[in-house]
């Protein structure tokens, strides 16, 4: 199973899309800052994610996300207010 997420940091305007097949310890390396695109950018809130069979359906989702029109619907997500 594959993961496509996007993130958004809490601190600044800033949100990642990503792949991974194990979506919990990704999530966790980047809010503790181990990934280096992202350490200035954390903490983090999940504000999307899908799953798919296989890696090559996951990879189409993370491209389209990756472009404008993916880059729009990301930030109509982004203004959900998070509560902790």
């Amino acid at each position: 199973m594959y993961y496509v997420y996007a993130i958004k940091s809490i601190s600044k305007n800033y949100i990642y899309v990503g792949m991974t097949s194990n979506l919990i310890k990704r999530l966790e390396y980047h809010n503790k800052g181990y990934e280096k695109t992202t350490k200035p950018y954390s903490p983090f809130n999940l504000i999307f994610t899908e799953s798919f069979d296989n890696r090559i359906d996951a990879r189409v989702k993370e491209k389209y996300l990756k472009s404008g029109i993916g880059k729009e619907f990301l930030k109509t997500l982004s203004n959900i207010q998070f509560y902790e």
